[in-house]
């Protein structure tokens, strides 16, 4: 049997990780209590060079 999945994508600016860490955390704990896997991030080149997180989790 194939495993499906639901995938999520989250863009974050980067001011989220340097002045928020808290916040991001707290995000983070209630994607991952929701089932979300992170499995991957990606800085996304821009003016803003913001990140892009990849979550997965069963269908």
């Amino acid at each position: 049997m194939n495993q499906r999945w639901q995938y999520h994508v989250v863009d974050l600016p980067p001011r989220m990780f340097e002045t928020m860490p808290e916040r991001l955390q707290a995000e983070l704990d209630r994607l991952g209590a929701e089932g979300w896997e992170l499995v991957s991030v990606v800085q996304v080149p821009t003016l803003t060079d913001y990140a892009r997180l990849f979550f997965k989790q069963p269908a």
